[in-house]
Parts: structure tokens; sequence; C-alpha cells
């Protein structure tokens, strides 16, 4: 079996500022770009326009001319803290970790108990998996704010990463209980409940579906709780549903393929499964390994032998493809 997480977005860094003029509202971005270059070459002083123009940028998905332009305008306005604050955005929307840190601790010079700030600070350092330094930025925004939504559920998750699944549920709860329409705090708990096989799972999960009715991976989650239960028939009708939602789902495709071979012997139907999945996602190898065992099972050592050595071309050291090739050698 397969399982997949997506860790929601939490505070969503790149959103912008949008402080244009009345006279840019309405307009296109390049409409907005002719018009602010004009301004700038009759102010070429104006770090407020160097900003404006900055946002058009992040909005047409310029990030290096964003780059440049908020950089003049912490040059001609370098006690302004929020040019600092979308310089380390525009710095985390490209890549370059170090530079947005940087620019946000600048930030926090100028307004040091700027919530907004610290907490920015620490995403960066979350999202880079720097824990021990987000956990201590977190903790100085829930000091000011107990019940910052963001900071706990990241918090959250970090206890998780680090094992201290207790302490994640004890703020998750919190949080489901001081923001009762959060669909991914429901979530996690279903995951962590489904993790101890506890019944709360399938509530936990059933709550963030009536929040969040579209989100497949939270029935995708609901599935393989069903499934590590030998629920099969719960199990294969919510993939079902999921592929009714979306045929390209390699996974719930996979997971039919995978019920059929092991647990009901159905080799044919599961090779089906197993073929859809890798019609969505080529690279499959579990896909390939597990069609390729439903192969041999039926006696089709040569289409079998086929994909095993596929799947060895796509992870030469993936155990199971490497054994069942040496069987069929």
């Amino acid at each position: 079996m397969k399982s997949i997480h997506i860790l929601p977005l939490l505070l969503l860094l790149i959103t912008g500022c949008q402080r244009h003029n009345m006279d840019l509202r309405d307009k296109t971005p390049e409409e907005k770009l002719n018009i602010l270059d004009v301004k700038i070459r009759h102010d070429k002083k104006n770090a407020r326009l160097y900003a404006q123009r900055a946002e058009v940028f992040l909005e047409l998905d310029r990030v290096n001319d964003a780059i440049n332009d908020l950089g003049r305008a912490t040059s001609l306005d370098n006690d302004n803290p929020d040019y600092l604050m979308r310089l380390g955005d525009a710095y985390f929307r490209n890549g370059n970790v170090d530079r947005s840190y940087e620019s946000l601790q600048r930030a926090l010079e100028l307004k040091p108990d700027d919530k907004e700030i610290i907490l920015k600070l620490g995403e960066i350092a979350f999202y880079s998996r720097d824990y021990d330094r987000a956990l201590d930025h977190l903790t100085q925004v829930t000091a000011k704010d107990a019940n910052n939504r963001t900071a706990l559920f990241m918090k959250s998750f970090i206890y998780k990463e680090k094992g201290d699944t207790a302490s994640a549920v004890t703020l998750l709860d919190k949080i489901c209980s001081l923001h009762p329409d959060y669909a991914p705090a429901f979530e996690e708990l279903g995951m962590l409940y489904a993790a101890r096989r506890s019944p709360l799972a399938a509530e936990y999960y059933a709550t963030a579906l009536r929040l969040d009715p579209d989100n497949d991976n939270v029935r995708y989650g609901l599935a393989m709780y069903h499934q590590s239960l030998g629920r099969y028939e719960q199990a294969e009708a919510i993939y079902k549903e999921i592929i009714e939602h979306n045929e390209n789902a390699p996974d719930a495709w996979h997971n039919r393929g995978y019920i059929q071979l092991f647990h009901y012997g159905d080799y044919e139907l599961a090779i089906d499964y197993f073929t859809h999945a890798i019609a969505c996602d080529t690279a499959y190898v579990e896909a390939f390994v597990n069609r390729a065992v439903a192969y041999e099972l039926s006696g089709d050592n040569a289409r079998a032998r086929e994909d095993y050595q596929h799947a060895l071309q796509l992870r030469p050291d993936f155990q199971p493809a490497i054994d069942g090739a040496s069987r069929l050698h």
C-alpha cells in the first residue's frame, strides 16, 4: 500500500499587499507596469513606486525583477519594515531561504514585537525543516497570542515529526475547539488516530470531509484506515469514490489493485487496476512490481519479468523488484 499526505498550506507567504494607487486598481498587470515605469522614470527616488512595481512583478511571477525592485525600495527607505518583509517573501518564493531569513530579521530589528514577522520567520524555518528554530519563533508567537491558529498548527506538525504525538494531539484538539471550521486540524487528528488504529480516526476524517467535501486526501486517509483494519469493502468503496471525482488518481487505483491481489486473489482485476495506476503515473514503481506479482501468480512469467525489469530501471535498489527479477531469472 502507498500512503500519501500533503501538508495543507498554512500562512501564504506570497500574498500580495496590493498597495496600488487607485488609478491602477482596474488595470491589467501589463498596464500597471507601463504606468509605474513612467512614474519611476519621473521619480527615481520614490521607494513606494518600486514596491508597487514589485507587487506587479510578483503577480506576473517575475520574482527576480520583484527582488530587484524591493531591494531598491529598501535602499531608498531602509527604515520601512514592510518592504523588508516583502523582500523576505520574494526571496523565499525564489528558494533563497538564507536571504529571506536575513531580510525578515532586519524587519524584526525595526519592529521587535511584530507578531507577523516572527510568524514568518517561524514559517521559513518550518518549511526548511529546521524544527528547533521554528519552534523557538512559533513559541514567541503563541506567547503573544495563545490562540494563533497558524502557529499552533505548525507546532503540532513539528511535534508529530519529532515523535511527540501526545503534544501534537493536545495542540490539534485545542485548534479544533477554537476553530471548529478548520478542516486541516481534523484531518491531522484523523491521521494520528488512524496510526493508533483508533475508531476516533473515522470520526475526525468524517468531520474533515464535512468541512471540506472536495478533499480527496481525506478520503484517501479514511480508505487507508479501513484497509489497515481489514475493512476491504469500505476501503474499496472510498477508493472508487475518489476515482469518480478524478480518474487520474494513481494511488486509489493502486490500492484497489492491492486489495484484489492480496486479499481477494482476483489477479485479472488486480492487473487492470495496476495498469490504470501506471497510466496515471508511468514512474509508479510499486504498481509495476505489484502488477508483476499478479502476472507471476497468474502464470504469465514473461510479462511479470518485463514489469520487474521496468521497475528496476526506475529504481535499481528496490528490493521487491530485485527479488522478483531473481525468481524469474
